[in-house]
Order: C-alpha cells, then sequence, then structure tokens
C-alpha cells in the first residue's frame, strides 16, 4: 500500500508542477483563440474576399480536371486563417513583450559607475601578477 502511495505522490506533484499547469492553461486558450479567429475568418474576411472572387464563400472554389476536383478553397481559407492567428499573435504578443523586456533591460544596464571594490582588489592582484612581483 505504501508503495501506491507514493506512486500517488510522485503522480500528484508531476501533474501540479508548474509547467503542466501552465501549459494545460495555454492548450486550452490556443484553442479557444483560434475558434475565435476561424469564425472571425469565417465571417468578415471570406466574404470580402468572395466579393473579388465572385462566389459566395472560399470553401465553394474548386476546379476539375479529368473528373478529379481539386477543392482549392478549402486550402486559402485554412492559409488565411493560419495568417490571421500568426499575425494576431506576432502584433498582439510578441511585438508588445519584446518592447517590454527591451524597455525592462534598457533600465538594468549598469551606468559608468565606479568599479565594485572586489574588481578593483581582483586587477590589482592580476596586475601585480603580471609584473612578477607576487602578493
Amino acid at each position: 500500500m505504501s508503495r501506491l502511495q507514493d506512486i500517488l505522490k510522485e503522480f500528484r506533484d508531476f501533474a501540479l508542477r508548474g509547467n503542466v499547469v501552465e501549459l494545460a492553461v495555454a492548450f486550452v486558450i490556443g484553442a479557444a483563440f483560434t475558434q475565435l479567429v476561424q469564425v472571425f475568418v469565417a465571417s468578415f474576411i471570406s466574404p470580402l474576399i468572395s466579393m473579388f472572387v465572385g462566389k459566395t464563400g472560399l470553401v465553394d472554389l474548386r476546379f476539375s480536371i479529368n473528373s478529379a476536383e481539386f477543392l482549392y478553397g478549402a486550402f486559402l481559407q485554412a492559409v488565411i486563417t493560419f495568417v490571421t492567428i500568426a499575425a494576431v499573435v506576432f502584433f498582439f504578443v510578441v511585438k508588445p513583450m519584446n518592447f517590454l523586456i527591451a524597455r525592462v533591460r534598457r533600465g538594468q544596464e549598469p551606468g559608468s559607475e565606479a568599479p565594485a571594490e572586489d574588481v578593483v582588489l581582483l586587477r590589482e592582484i592580476r596586475d601585480l601578477l603580471r609584473e612578477g612581483r607576487g602578493v
């Protein structure tokens, strides 16, 4: 019985580890976000494109060669959805995060202050060793 409790405790520790929980939350948010972007593309982007193509929807775009039907409209819609998701992630997540990280790093850069006392002592020791005097 003790071995089973140890295994269950080990599993609990693994399952509740921060990275696993964060990954699960990111997966759920990503799935919801993907659904949102797909609906946006189907509701707004595809009708705008179909105004120029002349069809009612991109999914209906197809061509045939020797009784083989190629549904290129569904592929175009998937490409548009992917590009839209990538653009939203880039402009609303990556760019702001890069800006904030650069701003934080800029504030943490050391100024032109005098070196710390231990650095001065180490330099003196180095210089003495180079001269061959020893300490």
